[in-house]
């Protein structure tokens, strides 16, 4: 039997849930400032979702959806926005991630902004080299 007559319902389930869980995974991101979670819970559930899209329509598929030259430049450009804030913060005056130096004019505003640039760095790392060590094991003896 072909392959893509194999396991149906396992790949329908899953066209509907992997959006559902990339969705959720941005709920996280975006919802860790007023609740539980942030980046580094977002990072991992939006990666889990790219797992799960590997384990059900094939690791060269996830490969072509997520190129893993992209998860090597996403991954520093997350850092990169984390420690670029706390940078921002010194060049203004203030300590390093004080968010107040984003807005003085409205402390809680800039606050909010800074919380959500850093966790959204970290979110893009985490998940990034998640996949990444995703991509390195799962690959491995394949020639």
């Amino acid at each position: 039997m072909a392959l893509h007559h194999e396991h149906v319902v396992l790949r329908v389930i899953s066209k509907i849930l992997i959006p559902l869980i990339l969705l959720f995974a941005l709920y996280v991101q975006f919802h860790g400032d007023y609740g539980p979670g942030g980046g580094f819970q977002a990072g991992v559930i939006f990666a889990a979702g790219i797992v799960l899209y590997a384990l059900v329509f094939g690791l060269d598929a996830a490969r072509a959806v997520v190129p893993p030259a992209v998860l090597r430049r996403l991954a520093p450009l997350g850092v990169l926005l984390y420690a670029g804030v706390g940078v921002f913060s010194l060049l203004k005056g203030y300590a390093y991630l004080d968010y107040t130096a984003i807005d003085p004019a409205d402390p809680s505003h800039g606050q909010h902004l800074g919380i959500l640039l850093v966790e959204f760095g970290v979110g893009l790392t985490v998940a990034s080299v998640m996949l990444m060590l995703f991509f390195s094991f799962a690959g491995r003896g394949r020639g």
